[in-house]
């Protein structure tokens, strides 16, 4: 069984649904700490993911926001006035965040509790990185330089995956995985399969830094970068791959804990990510989606991608027909990221299946 230090999962990471009121001062409680990282989305109708963090901070009107589903650069948005000791507070009545009775979504990580400070372990000082090494997760930023380097990543362990983005410029989100290996990348933003990349330098992330190339993606001369860094925790969160078998008895993946929050990517073909929780889904089958590389509103997937949340893992129950392929293609390799609650934690109290 899989044990951690980890007993209160909502700790670290909690995903938070609200409605919203059309106002300019809407502030939504409950989270269980103050966030660093908020990833929305509107669930009730079209619009694009945002995403803030304390790391790159604010402008006179709010904090700064990009978009993960677009390859926009940063900007000055009012939809996020604040980040609470127990929430956020939003700025604005517009529908992408806060139109009246809309209903969204909002995933929220805990990094260090702060901007945090310059890490200088890689050859590339960061301005600021925010660290919180009991959960696996960290914030990082650096100015490019046009040439090869690393980046310090503060976890004192070896991130399992990464995902960045150009801040001072458009351009895509590229996604190291470790199932994937150094050379290859995928997109957040976009459909593609895994290809060749040199956005990693073709070498393995190690416990203190991560390295980088000298495309514009990941290292333009004189541009802003941000990344996410993640490291395994054994019943919090897992960073892997499986192989579907286009069946509705489908694949059952291991992860050591209940999960509560999936994306997941075939990494062999053209499709889109697929992201589920156990917040808008609390019960079995899982099927509300919501897909990070698009703006559109959340979908019911009941005849396709079902997904069975267990008590260890997670099982496939879509068929290989239509957009079941999404999670379950016969033969196809599926990257995902997974969070979750303590199955065993050093407390010594399980958690039920779902």
């Amino acid at each position: 069984m899989a044990y951690t230090t980890i007993n209160k999962h909502t700790s670290y990471f909690n995903t938070k649904l609200y409605t919203g009121d059309g106002s300019t001062d809407n502030a939504q409680t409950g989270v269980g700490f103050r966030p660093d990282w908020i990833w929305f989305k509107r669930r009730s109708g079209s619009g694009n993911h945002f995403a803030a963090d304390v790391v790159r901070g604010t402008y006179a009107s709010g904090y700064k926001l990009l978009v993960p589903n677009d390859q926009d650069a940063e900007a000055d948005y009012t939809y996020i006035k604040s980040l609470d000791s127990d929430g956020f507070t939003l700025g604005s009545n517009n529908n992408n965040v806060n139109g009246n009775s809309e209903t969204y979504v909002a995933w929220n990580w805990l990094a260090g509790g702060s901007q945090g400070s310059s890490n200088t372990d890689g050859t590339i000082n960061t301005t600021y990185t925010s660290v919180n090494t009991t959960a696996g997760f960290s914030i990082c930023s650096w100015t490019g330089t046009g040439s090869a380097g690393t980046i310090g990543h503060g976890l004192n362990a070896v991130p399992k995956m990464i995902i960045a983005k150009r801040r001072s410029a458009t351009r895509n989100w590229p996604v190291y995985h470790h199932t994937l290996g150094n050379d290859k990348k995928m997109y957040l933003n976009d459909t593609q399969a895994s290809s060749s990349s040199t956005n990693w330098n073709s070498t393995t992330p190690t416990s203190s830094v991560f390295s980088i190339g000298s495309a514009d993606d990941i290292n333009g001369n004189g541009s802003t970068y941000v990344a996410y860094c993640f490291a395994e925790k054994p019943g919090y969160s897992k960073f892997g791959s499986y192989e579907g078998n286009g069946s509705t008895d489908g694949t059952f993946v291991y992860t050591g804990f209940k999960p509560k929050f999936i994306i997941i990517k075939d990494s062999d073909n053209v499709r889109n990510w697929y992201n589920t929780d156990a917040v808008r889904d609390s019960f079995n089958y899982v099927r509300n989606t919501l897909t990070p590389n698009d703006s559109a509103a959340e979908f019911d997937n009941s005849n396709y991608n079902r997904v069975d949340f267990l008590s260890n893992g997670f099982k496939l129950r879509g068929g290989s027909s239509g957009v079941g392929n999404d999670t379950n293609g016969s033969g196809n390799t599926y990257i995902y990221m997974a969070f979750g609650q303590t199955l065993v934690g050093s407390n010594n109290t399980p958690c039920t299946a779902r």
